[in-house]
């Protein structure tokens, strides 16, 4: 496993332009006010062959009683707690304040190696570090990150803290991000999948800005989970940071192995959440519906027909969908998220030998006949599969003009029929075969 650093200051020191710049590319949000990350934030990174793991932390308010900041200073005390080493980083220009021994007090209790980065020194400003030695804590390192400059003496001075990398070969990890709207639950079902609270969870939309990444085990195999900032519609996102934060959420599906799409079941399907739905599904991902708040609707003995068949609905594009019942809030039928989750990255892993896949395909055409124009018909000569993640099947065909979407529809539930394919979608790729190569 790599070593773990975190980085931790005062609001608005530059902790986050840092992270960005040692990791090599934006990952944590950077703008010029107070309270913008919140939760720990994740990324790998290296320097000279040494690999880590960075923590991005939110802004240290140690004596604020402002619920917010409590929760900020709590995420940031639990990556004090479980880093290899501390990069505590201050503000060069603004020279040392009562906040920032405060900090150090608090990271002096932790007994882990620190290195204070003394930021916003775009010249090199010597005079101004000599003030932070007196905090007694670590080295310091006179460092620019706006810049770039003095990041890689800061970096050598923290990886010799770090225990040696042991080079082993990371194992398969299944990447899993939770997505939806806002308020739909997604940081309690973080929290009570992990079985402890590593999110912010708050009854105010927006709590969660960044994709936040935090691995652990199930029934011996490795897992990622991303939780998302929620996706609103795009005509009520704010420009800034919740514009970032929505980006970020969408980039997290495209780099998931599966996605948990959350929804509130008290409130039932809107439009917003079919197009959370159409976006997983455009880019191939498997998927979970997962109808979460289970525990406030009002039941009866066909009350999930009834929300199945709403589904089936809303999401005749995703006729595969995985659905699964829960409540975050009492763990009501959560146990059966990760099972399912995997079972449909599994699905979307499927190989069909060559020659089944010919002899179902050969079967449907006979059953029923493909379709024509003018006079030519579709030919469907062989088929065979191209690739996983998503399923992806290539038919070679006589003329390609001639697939008619109706029937390419046909084909592919026969593929399922046949083959189920759980919560994942497939892809149908129609390609002319000369002549000349017709067998």
């Amino acid at each position: 496993m790599k070593p773990l650093i975190a980085i931790v200051g005062r609001p608005n020191v530059g902790k986050s332009t840092l992270f960005n710049r040692i990791v090599g590319k934006k990952v944590s949000i950077v703008e010029d006010f107070e309270g913008v990350t919140r939760d720990r934030l994740y990324c790998d990174g290296e320097w000279c062959g040494c690999h880590f793991t960075l923590i991005d932390t939110g802004g240290l308010e140690i004596k604020s009683e402002d619920k917010m900041w409590r929760h900020i200073r709590e995420q940031a005390r639990i990556a004090v707690e479980i880093a290899d080493a501390i990069i505590f980083v201050v503000d060069g220009k603004a020279g040392m304040t009562a906040n920032d021994n405060e900090v150090a007090d608090f990271l002096r209790m932790s007994n882990k190696p620190v290195t204070i980065a003394v930021n916003k020194l775009d010249n090199n400003e010597q005079e101004n570090i000599f003030d932070f030695y007196s905090l007694g804590i670590g080295d310091v390192v006179s460092v620019s990150a706006e810049q770039s400059k003095g990041i890689g003496d800061l970096l050598d001075i923290v990886t010799e803290t770090l225990p040696k990398n042991d080079g082993d070969v990371e194992e398969d990890v299944i990447n899993i991000a939770i997505v939806g709207k806002p308020n739909a639950g997604k940081s309690s079902l973080t929290n009570k999948l992990l079985g402890y609270d590593r999110v912010i969870v708050s009854d105010v939309a927006g709590t969660t800005r960044d994709a936040i990444d935090t691995s652990f085990e199930w029934e011996g195999r490795k897992y990622n989970i991303i939780d998302t900032a929620g996706i609103r519609k795009k005509s009520a996102v704010d420009e800034g940071i919740e514009q970032y934060s929505v980006m970020r959420s969408l980039a997290a599906i495209r780099r998931a192995d599966v996605a948990l799409i959350v929804i509130d079941s008290s409130e039932g399907m809107s439009e917003q959440d079919v197009k959370i739905c159409g976006y997983v599904h455009e880019q191939g991902k498997p998927s979970v519906i997962v109808m979460n708040k289970w525990d406030a609707v009002e039941k009866d003995t066909f009350t999930i027909n009834t929300f199945n068949k709403k589904l089936q609905s809303e999401l005749k594009f995703m006729d595969y969908f995985a659905p699964v019942y829960v409540s975050a809030l009492t763990g009501q039928r959560v146990d059966k998220i990760l099972a399912m989750a995997t079972e449909v990255y599994e699905e979307s892993k499927r190989r069909v030998p060559t020659g089944v896949l010919n002899d179902i395909i050969t079967d449907a055409v006979i059953a029923v006949e493909p379709p024509s124009h003018n006079g030519k018909r579709l030919k469907v000569y062989y088929v065979t599969q191209g690739g996983t993640q998503p399923p992806t099947f290539v038919f070679f065909v006589n003329d390609s003009t001639l697939m008619h979407f109706s029937y390419e529809r046909y084909l592919e539930n026969t593929l399922r029929k046949t083959f189920t394919f759980k919560g994942t979608p497939i892809r149908l790729v129609i390609r002319n075969r000369k002549e000349s190569e017709q067998t």
